[in-house]
């Protein structure tokens, strides 16, 4: 197969198109009216990391040689113009949906968003009363010396543009900024007036009281639009882990924070000399520049309050039951008998704490290892384990200090389980580790045995409740044999190979799915029933995308369900035709990784916490899991085969990449976050 003509799909314009989904759920008049403003607010922040870490990685490749970018097999220059364009489409359709349509259904639901122009005499005052007592003290703003380097712009944050200006000409123009500090409080509800809902946002008051943050000042104009900048926000540490390590990332957290400017989002009505001045004093490029609504940092949007009814935001989920596990009684007792699998956000998270809490009183257990990437603000995972040091249990943590903008927080977990007397370390020197296991060794008839607890998501309870994940418990030795090999390996801080049940990064994972993919090419071949089924966050691998293409030319049946990026195109002629792709954007996150291979109807199953992308085959320690119980299989094929259904949030990727939704109405319609739901009650009553 000549690999100059796969058909492949770059990986940055993968993920554009992923987020474009992303505002088509802002889009759908069917979404509450809150959750699409909600929708707006996670397109706003996912582009804001985008352009933090990808845009900010293809601007430092675009700096190669042209033999350097040969080997990319890509020039990163052109990407980058491919990507400016995409974004300022999708930047006019976010303003246009927000200031055209949203605005407009909130006045239908009697909510008024209101600007500085807008407010009455009695509102007028209750908002400079507001800014008098809670924001004035906050705000100072820095009087611009053109003379003078222009202030350093923090990372993401908030700021206005002012000019001061006379109508004398002879007087100069004058330049500030004022800086909007992070915890103000976004959005300021005004008092209800015969039924009808105010809101008005800082940046609106601010304007509206912008003489009172001037007053020394004698000048006839003022005039603010809003900007935001963000920064290249890779980090630049040196491959070791050490006792200096710590000190080095925090370092390097602070100069994430002074990165090169990567975007500047601007009020479009901004005046085009005072865009010239912010270019020209920034040093911007052309390509940097992203004109915007008078609303920036959306992200704050997530927070947007509901002055309405509760018909505009989804109904919770009460979290279902696990048939078969009991608050009261022991969860050992239980999976020493079978396998248990817990389906989030649908069932509850608490299983796993009350496993972990039952871990740390019970007296038979003397151990526990787990392995931590991101955790809650107020984690109860943490708690469970500095309680099982308390009281004596020998608590082993791996906490993955490099976690993407997690690093901070890992810190700060990572000195307290260290107060506690929990046995801390900090990862592997060249790979992060993102696996998601814990083992707990408990002394049964003076023998060991062991319990675990694995995972396509994180031990992490806040996002347990948004992430659709699988989380398993067993007891097989199968899989703790293994489990306890693989934690031998990371408490000497290094990586092992020869694992008979599991998959692991970095020294196996590849060359396990490609035999997997191998033999269902052999029996498509041979006319036995071959069949792939994969459920992953992101494909942007080559070699298993060459690996698929083989597989479907060969006969095999494909089936994917990817949220994210597909760098694999389906439905091509001599490549894809046996390959079909949806991708799932609803109520909560896809995020679970499923690997289903046919087996001549045997079927081989996977869950793992890997996508399949080369830095999770590469520079990564994943774990992939085989699930052995008969009814927990059948209950994951019930769940994907619901996915497949979907006729209602599933989009088709397809060669022109153009999010078709995946309707079929010749069919019951079926939503699949919904049906799921539904399934498990159910089945778990």
């Amino acid at each position: 197969m000549d690999k100059k003509k796969i058909p492949f799909v770059n990986r940055e314009i993968s993920w554009l198109y992923f987020n474009e989904r992303v505002l088509q759920e802002a889009s759908d008049e069917t979404v509450p009216l809150i959750e699409r403003i909600k929708f707006l607010s996670i397109f706003s922040s996912n582009l804001e990391e985008f352009y933090r870490v990808r845009v900010a990685t293809l601007t430092r490749l675009s700096n190669l040689n042209d033999k350097a970018k040969a080997l990319l097999g890509y020039n990163p220059k052109k990407i980058l113009n491919e990507i400016k364009n995409i974004v300022v489409k999708q930047e006019k359709r976010f303003d246009k949906l927000f200031q055209a349509t949203l605005i407009n259904e909130l006045a239908q639901n009697r909510i008024f968003i209101l600007n500085d122009t807008q407010l009455n005499v009695s509102r007028g005052e209750f908002v400079r009363n507001h800014f008098r007592d809670k924001i004035l003290s906050n705000l100072v703003p820095i009087m611009i010396d053109m003379d003078k380097p222009f202030p350093e712009l923090k990372d993401r944050y908030l700021y206005f543009f002012v000019k001061l200006s006379k109508n004398d000409s002879k007087v100069k123009d004058r330049y500030a900024l004022i800086e909007m500090p992070p915890k103000l409080s976004r959005f300021l509800v005004l008092p209800e007036t015969n039924g009808l809902k105010f809101i008005i946002l800082a940046e609106d008051i601010v304007r509206y009281c912008l003489n009172d943050i001037f007053y020394i000042f004698t000048y006839d104009s003022l005039e603010a639009y809003s900007i935001q900048l963000t920064r290249d926000a890779e980090l630049d540490i040196d491959n070791s882990i050490s006792d200096k390590f710590i000190d080095e990332l925090k370092s390097s957290i602070e100069k994430r924070k002074k990165g090169k400017p990567m975007r500047l989002l601007y009020d479009s009505a901004i005046p085009l000399n005072m865009l010239t001045v912010l270019v020209n004093k920034l040093k911007l490029e052309v390509e940097s520049l992203i004109p915007g609504n008078r609303y920036h940092k959306f992200g704050d949007f997530i927070a947007f309050p509901n002055v309405g009814g509760k018909e505009l935001e989804y109904v919770p989920n009460v979290p279902l039951k696990v048939f078969g596990l009991h608050r009261t009684q022991s969860i050992f007792a239980k999976v020493a008998q079978k396998d248990y699998l817990v389906n989030l956000p649908y069932q509850s998270y608490d299983y796993i704490i009350l496993f972990l809490r039952e871990a740390a009183i019970d007296p038979k257990v003397t151990e526990i290892q787990i392995t931590l990437y991101r955790l809650a603000e107020d984690s109860k995972v943490i708690n469970a384990l500095i309680n099982a040091a308390k009281n004596g249990k020998s608590v082993s943590v791996l906490v993955e200090l490099k976690a993407r903008f997690d690093e901070q927080a890992n810190i700060y977990w990572t000195s307290r389980l260290l107060e506690e007397g929990v046995k801390v370390s900090y990862g592997l020197t060249d790979y992060k580790v993102h696996s998601k296991i814990c083992l707990i060794k408990r002394i049964e008839k003076e023998k060991p045995v062991y319990y675990a607890n694995l995972a396509t998501g994180n031990f992490n309870e806040k996002t347990a409740g948004l992430y659709c994940d699988h989380s398993l418990f067993t007891a097989r030795k199968e899989i703790t044999g293994d489990l306890v090999k693989l934690f031998d390996a990371l408490t000497k801080r290094t990586v092992t190979k020869g694992f008979k049940y599991l998959i692991v990064s970095p020294l196996e994972s590849r060359s396990k799915l490609y035999n997997f993919i191998n033999r269902e090419i052999r029996n498509a071949k041979q006319g036995k029933i071959a069949y792939i089924l994969l459920k992953v966050n992101s494909l942007a691998d080559e070699g298993i995308i060459e690996k698929l293409y083989q597989a479907s030319n060969a006969g095999v049946k494909i089936k994917l369900i990817i949220r994210g990026i597909c760098c694999l195109v389906p439905g091509v002629k001599g490549f894809s035709e046996n390959i079909t792709v949806i991708s799932i954007i609803d109520k909560f996150l896809e995020h679970a990784r499923i690997y289903i291979f046919g087996n001549n109807g045997k079927n081989d199953m996977y869950l793992s916490s890997a996508d399949l992308m080369s830095r999770n085959f590469e520079h990564r320690v994943e774990v992939g899991f085989p699930i052995l119980e008969a009814d927990v299989k059948q209950e994951i094929l019930d769940i994907i085969d619901i996915q497949l259904q979907d006729n209602t949030k599933s989009r088709e990727i397809n060669i022109l990449n153009n999010n078709k939704y995946h309707k079929n109405r010749l069919v019951k319609k079926t939503r699949a976050q919904v049906a799921i739901y539904n399934y498990l009650k159910t089945k778990h009553q």
